[in-house]
C-alpha cells in the first residue's frame, strides 16, 4: 500500500539524519522504481514534510535538520513479522542472543493492547528455525576478538589458511561480520580492497592498538550482496563429463544443487538408458569426493586425470576390502577362534573343562579335535 511505503520512506530519511540518500538507494530498499520515489517525495512535501532534494555530484535527498516524526505505528503484517523473529544461534556466538530477546520484549511492551494480542497470536502460529539438519556450526575460535575489533574500528593481525591449506599473515581493517548459512565471514579492508575471510579459517588473530577510518559510503549489506554475486559468477571451474544411468542420476542429485537437475533432463538417453551430462564441481578434490560414493551408475568420461584418481582410490579400497584384504584378515579371525576353543584367555572365575569324550587317534599324536573340545566353564 502507498501509505505504508510513504511511512517507510519518511522513516528511512529520518534514520539517515543529515546523510543524503539518492533516489536509487531509496528505490532499492523499498523495491520500487526511482520515478516512484520522486512521486512519493512530492506527496510528502505536499503533506508538510520538509524534505529537500539536492542535485549534482554529492547530492541527494534529506530532511530538514532537526525535524522528525513520531509516526511509528506498525501494520498488522509488520506485527506478524516481528513476532516471528527469533534469536538465531549465530547471535549466541557473539553474545547478542539475550539482547535481541530483551529488545523484542521491550518492543512488544510498547505496542497498543490490540497489537500485543496480535503479536502473541502470530508467535504461536509461525516459528522460524534457521538451524540445519545433522550439521554442526563451524568453530570460530577468534570470533570474540573479531567482534571487538569490528565494533571498535581497530586493525587486526590475522593468520589465515585458504581453501587449499596455504597459510598467510596480514594486517586488515575489519569492516563487519556476516553470518551466512551458519558460517561466519569477516569483511575487512586489505591491500587489494575489501576482502572476505571465512571465520573458521582464521588460525590466529591479535587486536592492534591502531585504528582505521571506514571508507565513506561503505554499506555492508550492499557490499555483501554484490560480493556473493561476483563469487557465484567467478568461482573456480572444474567441468566433468559423466555417463549416468537412471539410478546413478538419482544418486547424483543427492550431492548436487537442485538448480542443476533440470539441465540434465534436457539430454536424451541412449539405448541402455544412460545419458551423458556435464557437471562443474569447482575442483578435482570435490569431484572425487562426491563421485566415489555414487557407485557404478556414474562413470567419469573425462577428464582423464579424474579417472586416474578414482582408479587409484578404487585400488586402495580393493587392497583393504578385496580378496587379498580378506586373505590377510582370515589368519586373525582363525587366531581368535583358536583362542576361544582352546580356552586361552578364559575370564577370571572360569576354568577349562573337557567336553564330551572323543575317540583317540592311533599312536601317541593327539588331534586338534581333542584340544578343541575343551571350553571355558564357570567354577562352582
Amino acid at each position: 500500500m502507498r501509505a505504508d511505503r510513504l511511512l517507510s520512506l519518511l522513516l528511512l530519511l529520518q534514520q539517515a539524519k543529515n546523510r543524503k540518500l539518492t533516489a536509487e538507494d531509496l528505490a532499492g530498499r523499498l523495491q520500487v522504481s526511482a520515478r516512484t520515489i520522486y512521486r512519493d517525495l512530492d506527496a510528502l512535501s505536499a503533506a508538510g514534510v520538509p524534505v529537500y532534494a539536492h542535485r549534482g555530484p554529492g547530492g541527494g535527498i534529506v530532511l530538514m535538520e532537526g525535524w522528525q516524526t513520531n509516526l511509528t505505528g506498525l501494520t498488522q503484517a509488520e506485527v506478524q513479522a516481528l513476532a516471528a523473529v527469533t534469536a538465531p544461534g549465530a547471535l549466541a556466538d557473539i553474545g547478542l542472543s539475550a539482547a535481541l530477546q530483551s529488545g523484542l520484549i521491550k518492543l512488544a511492551a510498547g505496542l497498543p493492547g490490540v497489537q500485543r494480542s496480535a503479536a502473541e497470536h502470530a508467535r504461536q502460529r509461525l516459528h522460524v528455525d534457521a538451524s540445519g539438519w545433522f550439521q554442526g556450526r563451524e568453530v570460530v575460535p577468534h570470533l570474540d576478538l573479531l567482534r571487538e575489533a569490528v565494533f571498535q574500528d581497530r586493525k587486526v593481525w590475522l593468520a589465515y589458511r585458504d581453501f587449499d591449506g596455504a597459510e598467510s599473515e596480514r594486517v586488515v581493517a575489519p569492516y563487519g561480520l556476516v553470518i551466512k548459512a551458519d558460517r561466519w565471514y569477516l569483511v575487512a579492508g586489505a591491500e587489494r580492497g575489501p576482502t572476505v575471510f571465512r571465520g573458521a579459517r582464521v588460525s590466529g588473530a591479535r587486536l592492534l592498538e591502531e585504528g582505521f577510518a571506514r571508507p565513506e559510503g561503505f554499506d555492508l549489506p550492499i557490499f555483501w550482496k554484490a560480493w556473493c554475486q561476483r563469487f557465484a559468477e567467478r568461482r573456480a571451474s572444474y567441468v566433468v563429463t559423466l555417463r549416468v544411468t537412471e539410478e546413478g542420476e538419482e544418486a547424483l542429485k543427492n550431492v548436487r544443487p537442485r538448480g542443476e537437475h533440470a539441465r540434465w533432463g534436457q539430454v536424451g538417453r541412449g539405448r541402455r538408458g544412460a545419458r551423458t551430462v556435464t557437471v562443474d564441481f569447482e575442483r578435482e578434490s570435490i569431484a572425487a569426493s562426491q563421485i566415489v560414493g555414487l557407485g557404478r551408475g556414474v562413470e567419469v568420461v573425462e577428464p582423464a586425470a579424474l579417472r586416474a584418481r578414482l582408479e587409484a582410490i578404487a585400488a586402495d579400497l580393493r587392497a583393504i576390502y578385496g580378496a587379498r584384504g580378506a586373505a590377510r584378515a582370515a589368519p586373525r579371525e582363525r587366531g581368535r577362534a583358536h583362542a576361544v576353543v582352546t580356552g586361552a584367555g578364559c575370564p577370571p572365575g572360569t576354568s577349562r573343562s573337557p567336553g564330551p569324550p572323543r575317540p583317540r587317534s592311533r599312536g601317541r599324536r593327539r588331534t586338534s579335535r581333542g584340544r578343541a573340545s575343551r571350553v571355558c566353564s564357570s567354577r562352582r
